[in-house]
């Protein structure tokens, strides 16, 4: 079947294949054949057909894990200039992904397309190739003609069903430029994202933010941010929006503590959403927790993106033995939130 075939566009998630040197093609056909892909779903994938072929061919031959019937599979070919060899990344490869990323953005913003799923790339080969984005999310707010973007990881724990939802204030910059990066217009944006997100499940929210600091600055002895701005803000936001449950600035070690717990147990009770104010501050307990069921969710856009929370793994590329439940579930939510 050729990509342009008639089919329904809201059942339709355009996937770019990502890094083909990485994981990307691997994850995705495994996800592909999971009984927990949603019925009736119908992909697009994006990128090159005959290194699709060559990763179904070794799949098969290295395992007996179920796999999509290849045949079936609508792809858009975007050849390959040469042979990219899995686990050994090249700049040739990441250009590569790189127009694929774009070429998925160009087919379902013409075709109407559900959302997008992406599978990771290498930001480092990206930037060797020319392509100066801080990752994905920052060129997809650019092919969109967004101004802004927000990165929110999202996950359904299996133990308990509680879902854990993250939103980070600030993604790809240095440490030393957090405090600069961080204004009280950013977090009151911020926050207006993450209370958007948590009505799809709930219209009471209970929202958390995290400190800056340690201890959340302890009243100005380790940092003054928290005291001099976010405090005020934050009890701005909270007469604004008297029927969210809003805490913070919690001090950024006990945040997620309850957060852990209801992903645990299903008798206990978690934030519905947690505004984390950098990178790390944020993807260290979401990967602790959920590092094989977290979704990496742009928002913002005006289509929803998801992608597995993990790299492009180089290091095991080819041997076959690459989890797909990462990617099986940023399939699963681009279906479920769009």
């Amino acid at each position: 079947m050729g990509p342009h075939d008639s089919t329904n566009p809201r059942h339709e998630l355009v996937i770019a294949l990502g890094d083909p040197a990485g994981i990307g093609m691997e994850v995705v056909l495994k996800a592909l054949a999971s009984p927990e892909v949603p019925h009736g779903l119908q992909p697009l994938l994006v990128g090159c057909k005959r290194s699709l072929i060559r990763t179904h061919t070794r799949l098969r031959q290295q395992s007996n894990l179920p796999l999509p019937d290849l045949a079936a599979l609508r792809v858009d070919d975007q050849p390959l200039q040469g042979i990219v060899h899995p686990g050994q990344p090249t700049t040739s490869g990441a250009d590569a992904g790189f127009h694929w990323l774009t070429r998925a953005v160009e087919l379902l913003q013409a075709r109407g397309s559900r959302a997008l799923v992406t599978a990771p790339i290498a930001k480092h080969l990206w930037h060797a190739a020319g392509h100066r984005y801080p990752g994905q999310t920052e060129r997809l707010a650019e092919l969109a003609g967004c101004q802004r973007s927000s990165m929110l990881f999202t996950a359904v724990s299996p133990s308990s069903g509680w879902r854990l939802n993250t939103l980070l204030a600030t993604t790809h910059i240095p440490l030393s430029q957090i405090p600069q990066a961080l204004t009280p217009e950013l977090i009151r944006h911020k926050l207006n994202v993450l209370h958007d997100f948590c009505r799809r499940f709930t219209t009471t929210p209970h929202l958390r933010v995290a400190g800056l600091n340690p201890h959340a600055g302890e009243a100005g002895q380790l940092g003054d941010e928290e005291a001099t701005w976010l405090l005020p803000l934050l009890d701005q936001w909270r007469e604004e929006h008297p029927q969210v449950h809003l805490e913070g600035p919690v001090p950024p070690d006990t945040c997620w503590i309850s957060a852990a717990r209801a992903w645990q147990a299903p008798d206990q009770q978690g934030p519905d959403g947690i505004l984390a104010l950098y990178h790390d501050q944020g993807l260290i307990p979401v990967k602790l927790l959920a590092f094989d069921a977290a979704v990496n969710t742009t928002l913002e856009l005006p289509f929803l993106r998801t992608s597995p929370d993990h790299g492009t793994a180089f290091d095991i590329a080819s041997q076959g033995i690459a989890s797909p439940d990462s990617t099986t579930a940023a399939i699963k939510a681009a279906w479920d939130l769009s």
